[in-house]
């Protein structure tokens, strides 16, 4: 057969098929194609579909569904609160503080906000809050324990050692067993108190209290009307100083109304004239009434 007016097919491809083979094999159009388009194409069905309000409204509805099958499963339901560290008052405060019905799901509990809400009540010093096995709220408290009473213008008030306000009392014979301090900023230098107090041991009996002067410095007030007025500084020494004379020469047993502590350089005795003459060796003040003798701040 001859060759002659055979039509030879050219093998190499033409510049668009080359062109578009080049871009086959370039990795981003590949992934364009393989990924973007089918994503793109995706987008847009979606888009279609949320269009239309019962749409999203049945997709919303499913969700929620889903979620409360979840969330109100019996291994996730709180059906109780309990309340350990506290006596039944504060607890009781606690409940009234977290108005909760049960059962709830721990799903809707904010562990947080409950120690906050617990925590910001004055007589609890810090809470820990967990939700134990059996679906028991557990509420673990540390209570604010009070170490003075403060006489202060609104009544009678519970502190802490920090100076913190605990609670209110009704009289004073309630927590007898706790000293009494009274005066503006008394609960800021509760320190200096509690230690005052401490060093008075010997003479604890006859101590009715410390009155805060001038938010600087400290009045002992014992009973038969007698006062002992401390210095701003070094209070608890001086103090001591008072019970070592006390205890070798009966000072405190005396007619004495005031004893002036103020200045570290010499002790000063404010009495009735009528005891002047009965103590040697000290710098006397006599006076007359009992007013002149606490007027000094």
């Amino acid at each position: 057969m001859s060759a002659i007016g055979l039509h030879h097919r050219d093998p190499a491809p033409s510049r668009l098929g080359y062109r578009l083979q080049r871009l086959l094999l370039t990795p981003g159009f590949r992934a364009l194609v393989r990924i973007g388009l089918p994503l793109m194409l995706l987008a847009i069905i979606a888009s279609v579909w949320f269009s239309k309000d019962e749409n999203r409204v049945l997709l919303h509805n499913y969700i929620a569904t889903a979620r409360a099958s979840i969330e109100e499963r019996p291994e996730f339901m709180v059906n109780a609160m309990a309340i350990n560290g506290v006596e039944d008052g504060l607890a009781q405060a606690i409940r009234s503080a977290l108005p909760m019905s049960f059962p709830l799901s721990s799903f809707d509990m904010d562990l947080e906000t409950i120690r906050s809400t617990v925590e910001a009540l004055a007589p609890v010093q810090d809470a820990r809050i967990r939700v134990a096995p059996g679906g028991i709220l557990q509420i673990d408290v540390t209570p604010r324990v009070p170490v003075a009473v403060w006489r202060h213008q609104d009544g009678l008030r519970l502190i802490d050692a920090n100076g913190v306000f605990v609670g209110t009392l009704a009289a004073r014979g309630v927590r007898s067993d706790l000293p009494l301090i009274a005066g503006d900023g008394a609960q800021a230098a509760i320190d200096e108190a509690l230690a005052l107090f401490a060093a008075a041991g010997p003479i604890a009996q006859r101590v009715r209290g410390l009155v805060r002067m001038g938010e600087r410095r400290w009045d002992m007030i014992l009973d038969r009307d007698q006062r002992i007025l401390l210095p701003e500084t070094h209070a608890v020494q001086a103090l001591e100083r008072v019970i070592a004379i006390d205890q070798i020469q009966d000072l405190l047993e005396r007619d004495i109304r005031v004893i002036d502590l103020r200045d570290p350089e010499r002790l000063t005795l404010r009495l009735s004239g009528a005891a002047a003459t009965s103590i040697k060796g000290y710098d006397v003040n006599p006076i007359t009434t009992p007013t002149e003798a606490g007027a000094s701040n």
